[in-house]
């Protein structure tokens, strides 16, 4: 009798599989802890999700970061205070495994932030582009960039009545 070859899967293969299942598992979880600690205001676990060290962080609409804390201090200054709430919801993920310790992520994030004091609210479409190393045993950030696609920015009278602002597209600087 004769083998199948396509059911010819030695150990080492399902072994390699199952890693790199596992890895892309770590770098999904990576990501949403760190688009969490966004949300819930929680810098000490937004800077631990980037690489210690040099990072690369360029943000649509913000200044290039090559160091975590100085990213870190900016959505302090910007997102950690009262009257503003953000929701970062990231979809459409796809990890490819680069390297024994390298990978590059994207997703789509569908983000929200409400502003109280202005009375806005502003809706971002945003694609992410992500690479990650396996560094001491775990994934990091290393890189992280971010390019807006669509905007819908919202004014709440003191009625309630809702005002659009700006809508569709944004231009790229």
């Amino acid at each position: 009798m004769e083998k199948d070859k396509g059911m010819s899967i030695g150990i080492e293969d399902l072994v390699t599989r199952l890693r790199a299942l596992e890895d892309k598992e770590e770098i999904r979880l990576l990501k949403s802890r760190y688009l969490r600690a966004c949300d819930l205001k929680q810098p000490d676990v937004v800077r631990d999700c980037f690489l210690p060290g040099g990072v690369r962080i360029d943000y649509q609409g913000f200044p290039l970061f090559t160091e975590r804390d100085a990213f870190v201090a900016a959505y302090e200054r910007m997102a950690c205070q009262g009257g503003v709430f953000d929701i970062h919801h990231a979809a459409n993920w796809d990890i490819s495994l680069i390297g024994p310790d390298k990978a590059r992520g994207l997703w789509s994030l569908n983000f929200r932030t409400i502003l109280t004091g202005p009375r806005q609210v502003n809706r971002l479409a945003v694609e992410y582009d992500d690479i990650y190393c396996r560094q001491d045993g775990r994934w990091w950030i290393a890189e992280s960039i971010s390019r807006i696609t669509s905007v819908l920015t919202e004014q709440i009278g003191e009625d309630g009545s809702i005002t659009v602002l700006a809508s569709g597209a944004v231009a790229v600087a």
